[in-house]
C-alpha cells in the first residue's frame, strides 16, 4: 500500500493498515503537532510512515537522540498547548522513565499520548518486561488497543482523555497487535496547529519538593475521577455467552479469548478491557456478579490478576480467581489461540481439549538472525579477531557490547559479545571491567546507540583513567530498527538537510588521545589499527565507518551496477576460511564438498577476496 493513503483517505474509507499504521492515522484525526521517539521494534514502522508524511500533514517529527529527551520534546509541546506524541518500544521507556514520572506530575495541557510497545516472547528485545505496570508506577491512566481500528480509535479517545484529566495518557501495544494488518474505517484528518504558546507558571511546572507535595495530591484526585470515567468507559466491553465461568482480558491476549469462544462454543462470560487502569471496580463488580470463577487472560505480568484479587478480597466476595499464580495460564511469552483454549478449557473442565487451532502443524527449523551479506560489522569482527590472536590474547579479552546489529557477534565464529545490559551499556560496563579485571577490554557500540547514551560512560573512561578499546561501528544509519536517521547523518526526521554531527571531533572533544577511523572492508588496515589500540593504555576509540549493506545495495540498485564474485574451482582448495572465519551467508557447500558463493545473495563487497589465502575469490563474469 502506498503510505500517502495513510494521510490523504477521506472520512468514511477503508484502509489495510498495519496496528503501527493505524496509530499514525489515529494521530492525523486527533490534530497532534508534535511528535518524538527513538527507533525501537516493535513501534519502528510509526516513526517510517511519519518520517514520509509528516511535513506533508503540517506537524513536526524528530527522531530524538534517545526515548528521554523525545519524551522532553513532547512534554514541553504538551505544555504549550500542543497536541503531543511520543512513543517507543518498552525498555525505550526505562530510558525516559525519569522525565516520565515527573510529567504526570506537571501534567499537560495539550493532550499526550505514550506509546509504548512492548514485545512478549523477546522477538527483538533483551527483556519481556510489562509497561502497564508503569501507568501503575507513575498514576497515569492506561489504554491497551486489540486491533489495527481499536490502535486508531483509542488514540482519538486517548487525547481526549488527557485533555479532560489534564494527564498524559500510557497507551500499551505489544509487538502482535503492532504488527497485524487489519481493515480501518477511517474519520475525518484533523489540521493541526503549528505552534502553540507557553504560559510560565513555576508553581505549576517546576517540581520543587514545596510544589510535588500539593502535585501529588492532584494527581491522586485525577486518578479517582480517571476510574470513574473507566467504568463508564466504551473501551470496556462485557461479552455475555453463558456459564458460570468469567474471563477478564485486555489488550492482544482478548484477541485470544473471542476466538477461542468463537471456534470452540464456550458458555463464558467476557469483560474486555480496553481502559484498563484505573482498574474500573465499579465495572468489574458488576461484571462478576452470578459467577463462581474467573480467568484472568493477559500477556506477561499478573497485573489485572493482581487487582482483581485485592478488589475480591476487599469486597469479601466468594469468587475464586484463575490465572497465572495457580498456572491455569503462562507467565511468560506471547499467548496464541491454542495457550488461551486450554486455559479456558481447564477453567470450564479441569483438564486439556485435544482439539487445535493449529493443524498438521509441521516443526520449523530454528532461524537465528544472522548479519547480512555484505554487513561492515562482519569485516570488524574478522578483523579484530585476527589482531587478539596475532598478539597471542584468545581468550583474554572482554567483549561487552550493545543494542543492535553488532549483537549479533554473539555469534560462532565471531563470538565478539560476551557481555551486555541495554543501550550504550558497552561503554559503561567496559569502564568496570577495565578497573575490575587486569584483562584487555574492547567494547562495541553503534553509531546511533553512541549518540543515544554512549557518550557519558565514554566521558567516565576518561575521567576515570580507565584502560579499554571503545569500537564506534558508524553505518551511518540506525540500521537494526528500519535505517531511520543518526545524528551522525545529514537528515533529520523531517525530511530535510541537517548538520551531520562528527563522531570523530566529539570524541577528540572529550579528550580522547588516541582515535582512528577505518574502513572495515580494509581488512589488512583495519587489523593494524587494533593490534595498535591494544597494545597501548589508556582510553583508545575505533571508529569503523562503512554505509550498511542495504545503503550500499540501494545505491548500486539506482545505478544498476552490481557485481558478484565466484570461486575459482581450480585454485580452491576447501581450506574453507571463508564459511569457519568469515561466515558470510553467501557462501555454501555443494554435496560433492567444493565451496561456492551464491549470486543471488552477494553482496560485492570483495571482502572475502581478501581472506582467501589461494586468491580463489574472483568477480563473476
Amino acid at each position: 500500500m502506498n503510505v500517502k493513503k495513510i494521510l490523504v483517505a477521506g472520512e468514511g474509507e477503508k484502509l489495510f493498515l498495519l496496528g503501527n499504521e493505524s496509530a499514525v492515522r489515529g494521530i492525523f484525526e486527533s490534530g497532534v503537532s508534535v511528535a518524538s521517539t527513538y527507533p525501537g521494534t516493535p513501534s519502528s514502522e510509526i516513526g517510517n510512515v511519519l518520517w514520509k508524511l509528516a511535513k506533508e500533514y503540517g506537524m513536526y517529527f524528530e527522531f530524538s537522540t534517545n526515548e528521554k529527551v523525545a519524551l522532553e520534546v513532547s512534554a514541553a509541546a504538551s505544555a504549550s498547548n500542543l497536541r503531543s506524541f511520543v512513543f517507543m518500544k518498552h525498555v525505550g521507556l526505562n530510558v525516559a522513565s525519569d522525565s516520565f514520572m515527573s510529567t504526570a506530575y506537571l501534567g499537560v495541557n495539550g493532550g499526550m499520548v505514550i506509546l509504548t510497545a512492548d514485545d512478549p516472547s523477546m522477538y527483538s528485545s533483551q527483556n519481556e518486561q510489562d509497561n502497564r505496570i508503569y501507568a501503575r508506577l507513575a498514576g497515569v491512566p492506561l489504554i491497551e488497543p486489540a486491533n489495527p481500528q481499536e490502535v486508531k480509535d483509542f488514540i482519538k479517545y486517548a487525547y481526549e482523555l488527557s485533555e479532560k484529566l489534564h494527564l498524559p495518557v500510557l497507551f500499551r501495544t505489544t509487538t502482535r497487535v503492532s504488527h497485524m494488518r487489519g481493515v480501518v474505517n477511517t474519520g475525518r484528518v484533523a489540521q493541526p496547529p503549528k505552534k502553540g504558546i507557553f504560559k510560565k507558571a513555576p508553581e505549576k511546572y517546576v517540581p520543587v519538593p514545596q510544589n510535588s507535595r500539593r502535585m501529588h495530591k492532584e494527581l491522586i484526585e485525577k486518578l479517582k475521577s480517571a476510574e470513574k470515567i473507566a467504568n463508564e468507559s466504551s473501551l470496556n466491553e462485557i461479552y455475555d455467552f453463558g456459564g458460570k465461568l468469567g474471563i477478564l482480558t485486555s489488550g492482544g491476549a482478548s484477541n485470544y479469548v473471542l476466538d477461542a469462544v468463537s471456534e470452540f462454543g464456550f458458555k463464558v462470560r467476557v469483560l474486555k478491557l480496553g481502559f484498563s487502569y484505573p482498574f474500573p471496580e465499579s465495572l468489574v463488580l458488576k461484571f462478576l456478579e452470578g459467577l463462581d470463577r474467573v480467568l484472568v487472560v493477559e500477556e506477561v505480568e499478573p497485573v489485572m490478576e493482581n487487582d482483581l484479587l485485592a478488589l475480591v478480597g476487599k469486597k469479601k466476595l466468594n469468587l475464586e480467581v484463575l490465572g497465572k499464580y495457580n498456572g491455569f495460564l503462562p507467565r511468560i511469552y506471547e499467548y496464541n489461540p491454542d495457550i488461551v483454549k486450554d486455559g479456558i478449557n481447564k477453567a470450564i473442565y479441569g483438564k486439556v481439549s485435544q482439539k487445535s487451532f493449529v493443524k498438521n502443524s509441521i516443526p520449523l527449523p530454528s532461524r537465528p538472525p544472522v548479519l547480512c551479506p555484505g554487513c561492515p560489522h562482519r569485516a570488524t569482527y574478522f578483523s579484530v579477531k585476527k589482531a587478539v590472536k596475532k598478539l597471542g590474547l584468545e581468550g583474554q579479552v572482554i567483549y561487552p557490547s550493545d543494542i543492535g546489529c553488532y549483537t549479533l557477534g554473539v555469534q560462532p565464529p565471531y563470538e565478539t559479545a560476551d557481555f551486555l545490559l541495554s543501550m550504550g551499556a558497552s561503554i559503561g560496563t567496559a569502564n568496570g571491567f577495565a578497573h575490575s579485571t587486569d584483562q584487555k577490554v574492547v567494547a562495541f557500540i553503534g553509531d546511533s546507540t553512541f549518540f543515544h547514551s554512549g557518550l557519558p560512560p565514554l566521558v567516565n573512561a576518561i575521567h576515570n583513567k580507565a584502560n579499554l578499546v571503545a569500537v564506534i561501528l558508524d553505518n551511518r544509519t540506525t540500521a537494526m530498527t528500519g535505517r531511520q536517521p543518526s545524528p551522525s547523518e545529514p537528515i533529520n526526521g523531517m525530511g530535510e538537510d541537517a548538520p551531520e554531527i562528527s563522531i570523530e571531533n566529539t570524541v577528540k572533544g572529550i579528550g580522547v588521545e588516541y582515535v582512528k577511523t577505518v574502513d572495515p572492508y580494509n581488512l589488512y588496515n583495519t587489523e593494524k589499527v587494533f593490534e595498535e589500540a591494544l597494545t597501548r593504555n589508556g582510553v583508545s576509540v575505533i571508529i569503523a565507518k562503512h554505509p550498511c549493506a542495504l545503503i550500499t545495495d540501494e545505491k548500486k540498485r539506482k545505478r544498476n551496477v552490481w557485481i558478484t564474485f565466484t570461486i575459482n574451482q581450480e585454485k580452491c582448495t576447501r581450506c574453507k576460511v571463508c564459511i569457519t572465519d568469515l561466515a558470510c551467508p553467501a557462501f555454501f557447500v555443494a554435496n560433492d564438498g567444493t565451496i561456492h558463493i551464491d549470486p543471488l545473495i552477494c553482496d560485492g563487497c570483495g571482502v572475502c577476496t581478501q581472506v582467501c589465502p589461494e586468491h580463489a575469490i574472483e568477480v563473476r563474469k
